[in-house]
């Protein structure tokens, strides 16, 4: 198995002093690993059942998640900032350390039962996560977990998101 984790690129003080960033591009920029990456977060989820769609939060989560519902057979739902969908949505709200941020989803993306995994690139605080399952789990999806490419574990990130499968592809404990 190729190792993913040789590929992340850390950038220091980035987007402020004190965040150690986990840069993703060098990895998406070479096609093998970026098919490998896909093929290994689908190996995570394969024992999961049936996956109808895929829902995954911008911008990150979108680069990892359209090629995965390909693989999948699924559909995707782009959960997006306020004003960034033309049709009907309904939104979730969640806390930040300093403030509050929204999530928005059309209002049809989710058909009563639909069986729904969660996608994205990182899994740090939760919050984001935690929002986007609320918002699929009250439009009627079947929210069966969530796999992420980079887990930060310091921050206790899958304590918030209150679901049982949740799957990462590398662990940093920094």
């Amino acid at each position: 198995m190729i190792s993913l984790t040789d590929h992340i690129r850390e950038i220091p003080d980035f987007p402020v002093p004190g965040i150690l960033f986990y840069d993703i591009t060098t990895l998406i920029q070479n096609g093998e690993l970026f098919r490998e990456t896909v093929r290994q977060l689908a190996e995570k989820v394969k024992s999961w059942g049936q996956v109808d769609l895929i829902a995954a939060p911008e911008a990150r989560g979108f680069i990892f998640a359209a090629p995965l519902a390909i693989e999948l057979g699924a559909g995707l739902i782009p959960i997006r900032k306020p004003g960034k969908l033309p049709f009907k949505t309904v939104s979730k709200s969640y806390d930040l350390e300093y403030g509050t941020n929204t999530v928005q989803m059309n209002i049809d993306a989710v058909q009563s039962g639909k069986r729904v995994l969660l996608v994205d690139d990182l899994l740090a605080t939760g919050g984001t996560m935690e929002a986007c399952r609320q918002l699929v789990a009250e439009s009627g999806g079947q929210v069966i977990g969530a796999v992420f490419v980079i887990e930060l574990l310091p921050l206790n990130g899958r304590n918030k998101i209150k679901m049982e499968k949740i799957e990462t592809l590398i662990k940093y404990e920094k």
